[in-house]
């Protein structure tokens, strides 16, 4: 007997005839390569492009907040006569912004649009680089460091976000991880001025990123998931007709969309609290899981103490290190996303976690032989060795890899919730490990850096006990199948 198959839209199960008291009223319709025809058949992809280079302009903005701060610091504090725990307080209140934004990015994005969030994110980075550049006090320096923070927290949800619902399915791994790429540019250039503009003058670049964004978010449409969502039907249908070319036939994957979007119209408004029930707690577990191993495997610690790190080992000087630090992560970015849809997402955070287990033995071992007075001469090598190993991996895999993956594996009723979360969980790890670090380093260097390894291990054994592979699916096709 022919077994028939019905997938169960509100729970994400496909079901077969021995499940008959749970079929669907609604069943969805299945297209096949919809996206691969689209863009192979019609090569209608500018729109697509035009579109994620607007958004990663708030993905550039991100880096180039997180990165003014360090060449910035001496300038400052000479200035505007600041003591170390003002400058600290300067530094640091950014991620407290950053997870006041993460808390309200899903509601926000949900509620005015992905293009009307990151709108909101912009005028929220220009307050704050404004209130920078004409500060006399600690007090208006702290304000502007906050508004960037609450900024750019939104910044770090929606954008990923409004590229997975925008792209076709075999492009969107590649350019959902030019998010992770544009961050790191924009750091590295804020360095890279930083070294030779004055700090009012860096906080004037700044500006740049989010006129770019404005300027082009005219030039593009809303992403048309959300639009469906909100039952803005012509609207969705002609975004849908921009993002694939005029000549495109999207009414296979646009029936796909709205088929998802109906089978949801009926649930409850989802609060924090739901994301426990059992049928959404696998990708809850997958994004905030994989955010989690990002951050306690060491990344802002490493990466904002990259110079000190350097000097502790041996080097006179760390600038060496850390211009290679920088300049690594560009290229390796760049592969990371070339490979991601060829790879797949699973491939690439193995690879990245066992490279960053070997850049923390490299480093620990480094900081054990200095201790004990072994093998000085390669001591300053090993320690420069193991955190460029580490970056680069990091970049690869565990830098892009989990925000390609928040954007993709929640339905689109609960994205905003579980985005929040998952990104509030970033920030989180990302204070915590930047604000132990030193602690950690003061207690053991070698120490640390084998805490750092466990994690990346442990990385290895989450991603292949619980990750699923997203590469070549719709997103409803994922939402479908991660809880079967």
């Amino acid at each position: 007997m022919a077994i028939h198959e019905y997938r169960d839209v509100e729970n994400g199960l496909d079901v077969g005839h021995h499940h008959e008291l749970e079929k669907p009223f609604i069943q969805q319709p299945k297209c096949v390569d919809s996206d691969e025809e689209t863009t192979n058949k019609n090569g209608s992809i500018g729109m697509v492009l035009l579109s994620t280079c607007v958004a990663v302009c708030g993905s550039f903005e991100f880096g180039s907040c997180v990165g003014y701060s360090s060449p910035t610091q001496s300038a400052i504090r000479q200035d505007l006569n600041l003591s170390i725990s003002q400058f600290s307080m300067f530094g640091s209140i950014i991620t407290i912004g950053a997870m006041f934004g993460a808390i309200t990015s899903g509601r926000i994005a949900d509620f005015i649009g992905r293009k009307g969030a990151m709108r909101l994110s912009a005028v929220f980075c220009i307050t704050g680089w404004l209130a920078v550049y004409f500060s006399n006090e600690a007090w208006s320096l702290d304000v502007g460091r906050f508004c960037t923070g609450f900024g750019i927290g939104i910044f770090s949800f929606v954008v990923p976000v409004f590229i997975a619902e925008i792209a076709p399915k075999n492009l969107r791994g590649g350019l959902a991880t030019l998010n992770q790429l544009m961050i790191v540019c924009g750091s590295s250039i804020a360095y890279i001025l930083g070294t030779v503009v004055t700090w009012r003058a860096l906080a004037l670049t700044g500006l740049l990123p989010c006129f770019l964004l404005l300027v082009g978010l005219f030039f593009i449409p809303e992403s048309p998931r959300w639009l469906a969502k909100v039952g803005r039907q012509k609207e969705f249908e002609v975004a849908l007709r921009k993002l694939r070319g005029k000549d495109a036939d999207v009414s296979c994957e646009a029936a796909e969309i709205q088929a998802s979007i109906d089978g949801l119209l009926d649930l409850p408004k989802v609060r924090m609290l739901d994301l426990f029930d059992p049928k959404y707690i696998r990708p809850v577990i997958v994004g905030v899981g994989l955010m989690v191993f990002q951050q306690f495997g060491g990344i802002n610690g490493i990466g904002f103490y990259s110079t000190e790190t350097f000097v502790a080992a041996g080097f006179s000087s760390g600038k060496v290190g850390t211009i290679a630090y920088a300049i690594i992560q560009v290229p390796i970015t760049v592969l990371g996303a070339m490979l991601m849809d060829k790879s797949g997402r699973r491939p690439l955070l193995t690879v990245s976690a066992t490279g960053m287990f070997l850049g923390c033995i490299l480093t620990g071992a480094s900081f054990f032989f200095k201790g004990q007075a072994l093998l000085l001469e390669w001591v300053p090598i090993l320690a420069v060795s193991g955190v460029l190993v580490y970056i680069a991996t990091f970049s690869i895999g565990m830098g892009p890899v989990p925000w390609v993956i928040m954007s993709e594996i929640f339905p689109i009723h609960v994205k905003g919730v579980a985005g929040s979360l998952v990104v509030l969980v970033n920030w989180l790890g990302a204070w915590a490990v930047s604000y132990t670090f030193n602690f950690l380093m003061s207690w053991s260097s070698t120490g640390t850096f084998l805490m750092y390894a466990g994690f990346s291990v442990l990385t290895v054994a989450f991603v292949a006990k619980v990750v699923p592979e997203t590469k070549g699916k719709t997103l409803e096709e994922i939402q479908a199948s991660i809880n079967s």
